[in-house]
């Protein structure tokens, strides 16, 4: 029972995620982390984002494997391969028209923002920077929130090479929701605070 709950809210994290994502893809904005980093790259690649988002994680399972271990990375290659597929099925399925580029970022980094928090609460997470955001929680008792905003300025000045300036303060805008919606409602479980073993 308490597997069957655990699979079905990170199915749950990733629909909010990719919703959340695609909505900022169609307003051509961008998001933190690696998903951040997919929406910019699909604009100067043949790719699109679920492909992108895929392939940046593989490097990031190692990590994955040597300091959170397998069950752990089992469930975040699971999520980052719901994501990407979801992100695929949405893009060719759902058409949306968002006329107002600040209401879709906080829309859409509220959305993320609460599926990131179901899959940490969950043992799981999107691979890539959420790998590395949990990793220093876990070993450091660093807040994800605060590894994930560090990352977040590094994947907004990749941006700037490639979105406008108001695209890039429409982007910020959808930062601080997320980083707002992990700081009050984030809480590291209590394996998180236990170091491993090196």
């Amino acid at each position: 029972m308490v597997t069957t709950h655990r699979w079905l809210s990170i199915l749950e994290g990733c629909l909010l995620v990719a919703l959340g994502i695609h909505l900022l893809n169609s307003s051509n904005l961008l998001i933190s982390g690696t998903a951040g980093l997919g929406l910019t790259l699909q604009h100067v690649t043949g790719l699109t984002f679920g492909q992108l988002f895929f392939i940046l994680n593989l490097p990031f399972y190692l990590l994955a494997i040597r300091y959170m271990g397998w069950s752990f990375t089992l469930r975040t290659f699971t999520a980052v391969s719901l994501l990407a597929l979801l992100s695929e099925l949405m893009r060719r399925w759902l058409d949306f028209t968002v006329v107002q580029p600040a209401l879709a970022a906080i829309l859409g980094g509220l959305l993320v923002g609460f599926g990131l928090i179901i899959l940490f609460r969950h043992q799981a997470s999107l691979g890539g920077i959420n790998i590395l955001a949990m990793y220093l929680e876990r070993r450091f008792d660093i807040h994800a929130g605060k590894t994930t905003l560090a990352c977040d300025i590094l994947i907004l000045s990749l941006a700037c090479l490639v979105f406008t300036p108001e695209q890039i303060a429409y982007a910020l805008l959808a930062f601080l929701a997320l980083s707002s919606v992990m700081g009050r409602y984030h809480r590291p479980p209590a394996w998180a605070r236990v170091p491993q073993a090196s």
